[in-house]
């Protein structure tokens, strides 16, 4: 069984089973739960194609410092490889390597201003050799890091707030 407060969100809030908020979490311990099921498919999926394990790790950790959760980034970061590590600097631009320049272009793109992403974003990436799967594997883990960051910031100021 899952420990909720030992899953990603939950500990970088800064959260703990003796926080006043313990009982309201362990109430909806199922979401909780299913939030790190999410994560393990986002970062570790069996097939991940043309985004390895230790490039999603990284893109993570970039988007949680574009966001400024500290703690967020530092779990992602522990999963990183050496090899993904340029990928977290968010000042990292791809260098001379268009896939991963387009890859991160658009992560940053969707990081910063979801609204304006057009479909020729999705052409660029495409222009850049990213696969059609790679580019729904990355939605899906942009999506996902997304909706993380919100939560573990929403769990901090339920908890600040008590």
């Amino acid at each position: 069984m899952t420990d909720i407060f030992n899953t990603a969100a939950v500990h970088a809030s800064g959260l703990s089973a003796n926080h006043p908020l313990a009982a309201v979490l362990s109430g909806r311990d199922d979401i909780l739960v299913m939030t790190e099921q999410a994560h393990d498919a986002a970062l570790t999926p069996d097939e991940p194609g043309g985004l390895s394990h230790g490039e999603r790790a990284a893109l993570c950790c970039r988007m949680a410092r574009q966001n400024a959760e500290t703690a967020l980034a530092d779990h992602f970061a522990g999963l990183m490889d050496a090899a993904s590590s340029e990928i977290a600097n968010p000042e990292f631009d791809g260098g001379a390597d268009p896939r991963l320049a387009a890859i991160l272009r658009h992560t940053d793109l969707v990081t910063s201003d979801a609204k304006s992403v057009v479909a020729g974003d999705i052409d660029a990436l495409k222009g850049a050799g990213v696969s059609e799967d790679d580019i729904v594997r990355l939605s899906e883990l942009i999506a996902f890091i997304s909706y993380q960051i919100r939560l573990t910031i929403g769990l901090r100021l339920m908890g600040d707030a008590l």
